[in-house]
C-alpha cells in the first residue's frame, strides 16, 4: 500500500479549516470547563446546602454517562421543547458541562488539600469567608489540582472528535468527509493522527511550563514554610481583611 502525499498536500488546507473549529471548541469548552469545576468544587469544600447536593448530582450524572450521549441529547430532545441551538453551540455546552464536571473533582482534592493552618491563618487576620476562598481556597487549589485539570482540558480536545456525530466541521468530520468522496482512507486517518498528536503535545507543553509557573511545593517553602510563603505571595494583612 503506498502513500500518496500529493493528496494530503492537496487536502491540507480543507484539514486545517477543520483544525480551526477544533481548537475554537475546546479552547472554549476548556475556559468554560474551568469556571464550572473551581465553582463546584469551592460550593462542594464549603458544604453550602443545596448547591451542594445539586453539584454532587451533576457531577455523578455526567461522569457516568458517555459524552456521546449529552451531545446527542442537547442536539435532539432540546428542539423537541422548544430549545434550538447550533451544533457548534451544542458541542462547546456538551464538553463544557463533560469537563466541568471532571474538573470539580480535580479542584475539589486540590481544595480539599489545602493546609488548614492557612484558613486559620486567614480568620485570625479576620478575613470573612469569602476572602478565605477568594485569597487561600481557590489560589492554592488551584496550583495543588492544576497538574490533574491540565489532563481534563486534554481529554476536551480529544473528545472534540465526537462532535463530527452531529456535524460540527471540526477536524475530524473533515476527515470523514474527503474519506466519503475519495475513498483515501489510509491517507486521511494518518494524516489526523498526526494533527491531534502534534495538537495534544502542543497542549501538554504548554500546560506543563504553567504547572512549572503555578509549582506549589516552589512556591510555598519561600518566606518561611507554607504559612510564610503564601502569606507573603499574596500578601495577606489586617488592613486588606477589612
Amino acid at each position: 500500500m503506498s502513500f500518496d502525499f500529493g493528496y494530503i498536500l492537496d487536502v491540507l488546507p480543507l484539514l486545517l479549516t477543520g483544525l480551526k473549529m477544533t481548537v475554537l471548541i475546546s479552547v472554549t469548552s476548556i475556559a468554560v470547563s474551568l469556571i464550572i469545576g473551581m465553582s463546584g468544587a469551592v460550593i462542594r469544600t464549603l458544604g453550602i446546602p443545596v448547591l451542594s447536593q445539586i453539584v454532587v448530582v451533576y457531577v455523578d450524572l455526567i461522569r457516568n454517562t458517555p459524552l456521546l450521549v449529552h451531545v446527542f441529547y442537547l442536539y435532539f430532545v432540546l428542539p423537541a421543547l422548544g430549545i434550538k441551538l447550533s451544533a457548534v453551540a451544542v458541542g462547546i455546552i456538551a464538553l463544557s458541562l463533560w469537563g466541568g464536571a471532571f474538573a470539580a473533582e480535580n479542584f475539589r482534592g486540590g481544595t480539599d488539600a489545602v493546609p488548614h493552618a492557612m484558613i486559620e491563618s486567614g480568620q485570625a487576620l479576620g478575613m470573612s469567608t469569602w476572602q478565605i476562598v477568594r485569597f487561600i481556597m481557590i489560589p492554592l487549589g488551584f496550583r495543588i489540582s492544576f497538574p490533574a485539570f491540565s489532563n481534563t482540558a486534554v481529554s476536551v480536545i480529544k473528545n472534540s472528535a465526537y462532535m463530527t456525530s452531529i456535524g460540527v466541521a471540526e477536524l475530524t468530520f473533515m476527515a470523514m468527509d474527503r474519506i466519503a468522496y475519495d475513498f483515501k482512507t489510509y491517507e486521511m486517518l494518518a494524516t489526523i493522527a498526526v494533527i491531534y498528536l502534534i495538537l495534544i503535545w502542543g497542549t501538554s507543553y504548554l500546560f506543563r511550563i504553567i504547572e512549572r509557573k503555578l509549582d506549589y511545593k516552589t512556591k510555598t517553602t519561600k518566606g518561611g514554610g507554607i504559612n510564610g510563603g503564601i502569606i507573603q505571595k499574596l500578601k495577606f494583612s489586617p488592613r486588606r481583611a477589612d
